[in-house]
């Protein structure tokens, strides 16, 4: 407990999107278990994605990102920044929380960087395994680095000496649907395929995944029971796809159950954000993965090569992406029922499903409050 007994306040601060919000969420859980308060502070995208999430108070910090190099949009993007600094300098000294801890994105700069102006203990946690943008400008400030992934201090030495490597915390649903056992697949039984780009959806998933139904066979394709995540715009044309093919699917823009329907499948294809990886390593479900193949540092590559070294899936790079390699990859997985347990084992073994638990700890030893405990212990 903190000074006077009253309860210590930890601030998450993270981007507004389910990557991020997501493992924030999960340690939200963890440690409201062991008496600690918790307050959010995001920008307004978490209006959609995390409008349930466990939380006092909902801070929303004016924030933007990099996005152009001329010296208008530099100019602008600061000014933002700055204005959020101030914000969050003046917020913090009403909060006063024991410490704050930082999931990533640009939202989370200016609390971060206002904590460590005044003092105040900062945790960040690293999702991916390469550091992002946001994360490397805050590293040297900071009082410590959790990693989701083994191997980052390796590549960071400057920065070992901080780093713990805890793992990606995962949501409570997606501990509870862990404990699913994998599926098992008969010969001619149904298929359960579940096809998503993660919680802003990926449009190459509507190119290219309905249109595969049309290289298999149709005999395949009446086991065939997919359900597939697609943005607004997309999701009639990808529901009368597979309907032109005899599919039966179930599409919508988000699935507020995702974990429930990940542990349902028997093949997952996916996108490979950190929070997809660990989700997908803690339930155990073979996938194939296409890393989103413009992102500055190629953290979904480094992620999914993580699962895929481990037998866990298989990474399909964009390029090689299209509907003729989906259904080669279908129906040869398919066909092999063995390789796909053995893949969900793999996946399986490397999971760390209790990486909120692991951060809990760092969190509260860096924040000098020892004698938070479970409520429950």
């Amino acid at each position: 407990m903190a000074a006077g007994g009253a309860p210590p306040l930890v601030l998450l601060a993270a981007g507004g999107t389910g990557g991020h919000l997501f493992p924030a969420e999960a340690l939200a859980v963890a440690l409201q278990a062991r008496g600690v308060i918790i307050d959010l502070a995001t920008d307004e995208r978490a209006t959609r994605y995390g409008a349930a999430f466990p939380a006092r108070t909902t801070h929303l910090i004016p924030s933007a990102t990099f996005r152009g190099r001329d010296p208008v949009s530099m100019a602008r993007t600061l000014a933002t920044l700055g204005v959020g600094t101030l914000k969050a300098w003046t917020l913090l000294g009403k909060l006063r929380p024991a410490a704050i801890v930082g999931f990533g994105g640009y939202p989370t700069i200016p609390p971060m960087f206002a904590a460590t102006l005044r003092g105040i203990p900062t945790i960040l946690h690293e999702q991916n395994g390469v550091m992002g943008r946001a994360n490397r400008f805050l590293a040297k400030r900071v009082t410590a680095i959790a990693t989701g992934f083994p191997g980052l201090a390796a590549s960071i030495p400057a920065l070992s000496a901080k780093m713990q490597h805890v793992g990606n915390p995962v949501r409570p649903a997606v501990i509870a649907a862990a404990a699913t056992p994998y599926p098992p697949l008969s010969g001619d039984g149904p298929i359960q395929l579940l096809v998503f780009g993660g919680s802003q959806g990926a449009r190459a998933m509507a190119d290219i995944v309905p249109p595969a139904m049309e290289h298999l066979d149709p005999a395949m394709r009446a086991r065939l029971l997919v359900t597939q995540q697609a943005r607004d715009e997309d999701a009639t044309r990808v529901r009368e796809t597979y309907a032109r093919f005899g599919v039966q699917a179930d599409v919508a823009p988000f699935f507020t159950d995702l974990p429930a329907r990940m542990a349902a499948a028997h093949l997952v294809i996916s996108r490979s954000g950190a929070s997809t990886v660990a989700e997908l390593a803690a339930i155990g479900r073979p996938a194939i993965m296409v890393p989103l193949p413009h992102a500055l540092d190629q953290d979904q590559l480094a992620n999914a090569n993580v699962l895929a070294r481990a037998g866990g899936g298989m990474v399909v790079k964009q390029a090689d992406f299209t509907p003729e390699r989906v259904a080669r990859e279908i129906a040869a997985l398919a066909a092999d029922p063995a390789r796909l347990s053995t893949m969900a084992a793999a996946a399986h073994g490397i999971g760390i499903r209790d990486a909120a638990e692991r951060l809990a700890d760092l969190v509260l030893r860096v924040a000098g409050v020892a004698n938070a405990r479970k409520e429950n212990s």
